[in-house]
């Protein structure tokens, strides 16, 4: 086997082990547009440049027919492309999308590495001080009517740990659905951003079969990118989000 032929199979290998990770990614944690728009195109990006391209690169370097070491350099060749793919996947683990939170007029993306586990502890039910390892579960954050309570909250806020990144706060989405779906915005308001944005509306409403002038949006906002949430006009049920920043005019 010559060398470019075994570096072949080798690249082959990485390429099918990062793939099934990224279809992971997609299937779990960042659902279309979430895995371009939130980041995670980026990390898997990086992954596979170490995983796809170092790799099978090494494997041309080392190779040689009959060469003593073979074994042993392939060996270790795979050990450190292993290692690198677990620590790559650890970290996204780490900062996976744990709750999509909705808080007076918008939805808040929030990742593993955002909530610390005493903040957790103090959730008002048990589904709340746990982080899900699944994907992003809906929730509602509601600001507290008790005086001190809004004092604590407001503090909290100024401090930059907002009511989304305390999970004491968290409730039903139900809850929290009304007063959302009153500050939304008509869905044909998204096409003021351009030619393209007119192109994602009209492929939605096309996708989920909708009467657009039923439908209101708000902002999903994270540390890492904006969407649009689109919300049924009745309930404020979720319907889905499109990859259009409503505030790309704050940046």
């Amino acid at each position: 086997m010559t060398r470019w032929k075994a570096a072949a199979i080798h690249f082959g290998i990485s390429l099918v082990v990062i793939g099934a990770v990224i279809g992971g990614l997609l299937l779990m944690w960042y659902p279309p547009p979430m895995f371009g728009v939130f980041g995670a195109a980026k990390l898997a990006l990086i992954l596979a440049s170490v995983d796809v391209v170092i790799g099978p690169l090494l494997t041309l370097i080392v190779y040689k027919a009959g060469k003593r070491t073979l074994k042993f350099d392939l060996t270790v060749i795979a050990l450190l492309q292993a290692i690198a793919l677990v620590y790559g996947v650890s970290i996204m683990w780490q900062s996976r999308p744990v709750f999509l939170v909705a808080s007076v007029d918008r939805f808040e993306l929030v990742f593993a590495n955002q909530l610390e586990p005493a903040d957790l502890e103090q959730g008002n039910e048990e589904r709340f001080r746990k982080l899900p390892w699944n994907g992003a579960k809906l929730v509602g954050a509601e600001v507290p009517f008790d005086g001190r309570a809004k004092l604590e909250a407001a503090l909290s806020g100024m401090a930059g740990k907002d009511i989304h990144l305390t999970p004491r706060y968290y409730v039903d989405y139900a809850k929290v659905a009304p007063g959302l779906l009153k500050r939304g915005e008509p869905l044909a308001a998204l096409r003021k951003l351009g030619p393209d944005a007119g192109v994602e509306v009209d492929a939605f409403v096309a996708k989920h079969e909708l009467d657009e002038n039923w439908v209101r949006y708000v902002p999903v906002v994270s540390s890492r990118g904006r969407a649009a949430m689109a919300l049924d006009g009745s309930l404020g049920t979720p319907i889905g989000m499109l990859p259009l920043d409503p505030w790309r005019d704050l940046e």
